[in-house]
């Protein structure tokens, strides 16, 4: 079965063909700069029959400035990474929801993740959105791991239990944020995103419930193509077991 799951990897751990685009006719350009990059490359990444791949790539020679023009059919997940040489630092990637028009990233080297400002696509405002409420319950359940620790280190295993208690009911509504999120945004394109990547070993029924609320432009583009052919897979698996 096809797995839909879509993971950061450090850039120089990944096997990639950079390939360039030959037709000049592109329909999105991504532009931006990178505060404090001197030198080094900027790699643009994307999921390809799920390799993780590198389409575009910008050699920095004291310009901090870039820019990646390319042809997309729907919104897509991309991700902007940074080859820093030799450093030891993780913070080398941006994911974000590129859609036809201008995009415009602008970010830090010092703090390339978390300085990122991503302008001129509506799909990234939506994930973004879910991110937020996501980390809202991740960094509860956090919190909770702490507390977890400190009380089997005291020999407390009533307090340990209930915490785990209360650490998988924060799993189960982790996951209906997810379903939530999807079917209420059932419009974008990071509804069946959502599903693919946050909801692919739950129960059928959930994804069944988000593909049938999508609208059917976000149906028929390519997130919501690749769950209609995922919720296949899973039910075509159940039907020979």
């Amino acid at each position: 079965m096809k797995k839909y799951i879509y993971t950061f990897i450090a850039v120089g751990a990944i096997l990639f063909s950079a390939c360039k685009n030959e037709s000049p006719n592109y329909n999105l350009s991504i532009n931006g700069t990178i505060d404090g990059f001197k030198q080094g490359k900027i790699y643009l990444f994307k999921v390809q029959d799920t390799i993780f791949s590198a389409i575009d790539s910008v050699v920095v020679k004291g310009n901090p400035e870039f820019n990646f023009n390319l042809n997309i059919d729907s919104p897509e997940m991309f991700f902007l990474a940074l080859d820093r040489g030799h450093s030891k630092s993780i913070d080398n990637q941006i994911p974000f929801f590129a859609e036809p028009g201008n995009i415009e990233i602008h970010t830090t080297l010092k703090n390339f993740f978390n300085d990122a400002k991503i302008l001129g696509s509506k799909s990234n405002d939506v994930y973004q959105e879910y991110l937020q409420t996501r980390t809202l319950i991740t960094n509860r359940q956090n919190d909770l791991l702490i507390e977890i620790f400190n009380a089997e280190r005291e020999n407390n295993q009533q307090k340990a239990d209930n915490l785990y208690l209360l650490n998988k009911k924060l799993t189960a509504r982790l996951y209906l944020n997810a379903v939530n999120f999807a079917i209420n945004h059932n419009d974008s394109d990071v509804a069946p995103y959502i599903a693919l990547t946050e909801l692919y070993d739950r129960n059928i029924k959930y994804l069944d419930t988000i593909y049938n609320s999508l609208t059917d432009k976000a149906a028929t583009n390519k997130y919501g193509q690749q769950l209609k052919e995922y919720i296949k897979e899973r039910k075509a698996e159940h039907i020979t077991e």
